[in-house]
């Protein structure tokens, strides 16, 4: 099986995190039931309660963060933070108009028992989209089929990160694996299959017992690296990390040679047709919600760090690590147009690319994928505006 994305809880150099109950199912089926207007708001130029579920549910990959800021900017006035449901609620708005429905974006991770999103979708048909990697989506193709709409990030930000001062000529994960430092992961990463089986990390130089923890890495004084995320580590490690407090290089996994669409809007293949009117209006909101995120994260950043607060269930996310993750996802180009002039869109080269790398990988794992499993299976780009872009 597939894992869920995981990230490092800081505080004070220590791992703190409390496993919540699983999110309740929301009553609001996920297909095309219509929705009925708030009476005291007044319905803008796009009007989504004809075509979509009264409440659009989008479950995530963990706890909220600056990373899922497009999604948080989607809700309005009067945000409803759900701390026993570990979720966040109100008005769907764009660019300030009201669309006639609501959205709740649930979190992940320890709030879903560390299950993949996909596999919290096929058991609560509330959920309208989930998040989903292209890897995952090709791995779990025959038996829990995703279609992904959007896409979040132009590139991945999982990153491998080492010393500079131990490893001042390494530049690369490539350069990284011709030393002697081990490398630490989450065990079950696809991405560390493709690093040691296409010789960029030796298999003996890898250690899939990372624990999330910066322990390992601050007691090897330098001598290993380990798995990451451009977004957060490299400012936790040098800001806030007081047994650190020094930089860390690191390479993305994208470029060396592993370019997922990392997060991707996702439906359940099945429910493609029913959903489609919806998505045509939806779609295009959502991209330009990623437009107004990153020209002004300060407002939706708020309701990030206020929705950490009152959950309360041991996730550490500080004002500085949301500010430099909306900062980097821009400046690294994680988030953008690609090649063109819109953002969201798939490029199914790309795509096909992945099917490539992790097909065989999966098999060797005895995992089945579908047999006719290609871009046009696991992605769309039906209901992308191409006119919306940074």
């Amino acid at each position: 099986m597939s894992r869920t994305r995981t990230r490092t809880a800081l505080a004070a150099g220590v791992l703190v995190v409390s496993v919540a109950a699983l999110t309740a199912c929301s009553a609001t089926a996920s297909g095309t039931d219509s929705a009925s207007p708030d009476p005291s708001l007044t319905i803008g130029s796009i009007d989504l309660s004809a075509d979509c579920p009264a409440t659009v549910v989008i479950q995530t990959d963990w706890n909220p963060e600056a990373e899922q800021g497009d999604l948080y900017q989607l809700i309005g006035p009067d945000a409803r933070v759900d701390a026993g449901a570990k979720s966040v609620s109100g008005p769907l708005f764009t660019s300030g108009e009201y669309t006639g429905v609501d959205v709740e974006v649930r979190s992940g991770g320890p709030a879903i028992g560390f299950q993949s999103v996909t596999s919290q979708q096929y058991s609560d048909p509330s959920i309208t989209l989930g998040y989903a990697n292209t890897d995952e989506a090709v791995q779990l193709s025959a038996d829990m089929p995703t279609t992904a709409v959007f896409a979040p990030f132009e590139v991945g930000p999982q990153i491998i990160m080492w010393d500079p001062a131990t490893y001042p000529d390494v530049t690369t994960i490539a350069e990284l694996g011709k030393t002697d430092a081990v490398v630490r992961y989450f065990g079950g990463a696809t991405y560390m299959d493709y690093l040691t089986g296409s010789g960029i990390l030796p298999l003996d130089h890898v250690d899939g017992g990372y624990d999330g923890t910066p322990a390992s890495f601050v007691a090897a004084d330098g001598a290993d690296a380990q798995q990451g995320f451009a977004t957060v580590e490299p400012y936790v490690y040098e800001n806030e990390l007081e047994d650190w407090r020094k930089p860390v290089a690191y390479q993305l996994i994208h470029d060396a040679g592993y370019p997922i669409y990392a997060s991707a809007l996702s439906v359940r293949s099945g429910d493609l047709e029913s959903l489609s009117p919806c998505l045509t209006k939806l779609v295009p909101v959502i991209q330009q919600a990623t437009v107004d995120y990153y020209a002004d994260p300060t407002a939706t950043n708020a309701l990030i760090l206020k929705a950490v607060d009152e959950f309360d269930n041991g996730w550490v996310y500080t004002q500085g690590v949301a500010d430099y993750s909306a900062a980097t996802q821009v400046s690294l180009g994680l988030v953008g147009n690609g090649d063109d002039d819109t953002v969201g869109n798939f490029d199914l080269d790309r795509v096909q690319k992945i099917i490539d790398i992790t097909t065989p990988l999966f098999e060797k794992q005895g995992a089945t994928t579908a047999p006719d499993v290609s871009p046009e299976t696991i992605v769309t780009n039906e209901f992308i505006d191409p006119s919306i872009g940074f």
